[in-house]
């Protein structure tokens, strides 16, 4: 297995790309079939879900717009337990399909903050996908419609995920050695 070094720490590899390649394929062909016939937009959540959401969108062959916003709950290696807004919504999704692309869902508190101002903002409907979910973690009661990978609740980094803002280009995911 691969290891790598980001600052002070390492990192083994837990996805390789090729596994995330095949993924996002079957997560498209799936998102393609459900999503047809919809008026449909994807909200990509900054920074770490970037790369995904790009990947995923170049499959998408069906009629979407996609559009993004920023928050943020992480300081270092673990979740803050605060979420601070730092760009806001900038797309009228009034009566429309709304699929939030995440890059982790763990404990579920951002997600639970963007369903809720999707709620307030009268999407029509919402559904969630994320590349990478923690169960262990999860302590929120959403549906997550299209998952990626399930993996323990573990640090992770690469494919979008960042320590301290590096290691989102690399395109596997990584898993902090302690």
């Amino acid at each position: 297995m691969k290891e790598i070094r980001i600052l002070d720490k390492k990192f083994r590899e837990l996805i390789t790309e090729k596994a995330i390649r095949n993924r996002l394929d079957e997560l498209a062909r799936q998102m393609n079939s459900d999503l047809a016939g919809k008026d449909v937009v994807f909200l990509g959540i900054l920074n770490g879900a970037f790369l995904f959401a790009a990947d995923i969108f170049r499959r998408i062959d069906i009629k979407a717009r996609i559009s993004f916003v920023k928050l943020a709950s992480y300081e270092g290696t673990s979740s803050s337990g605060t979420i601070k807004e730092l760009i806001g919504w900038n797309e009228d999704i009034k009566n429309k399909t709304i699929v939030v692309i995440e890059d982790i869902v763990d404990t579920g508190n951002t997600l639970e903050r963007i369903v809720d101002e999707l709620a307030i903002r009268k999407a029509s409907e919402v559904k969630i996908a994320t590349m990478l979910f923690k169960p262990a973690a999860f302590t929120k009661d959403i549906s997550l419609d299209y998952v990626g990978f399930e993996i323990p609740d573990n640090f992770v980094v690469g494919y979008g995920l960042d320590y301290d803002g590096y290691g989102r280009n690399l395109p596997s995911v990584y898993t902090l050695i302690k």
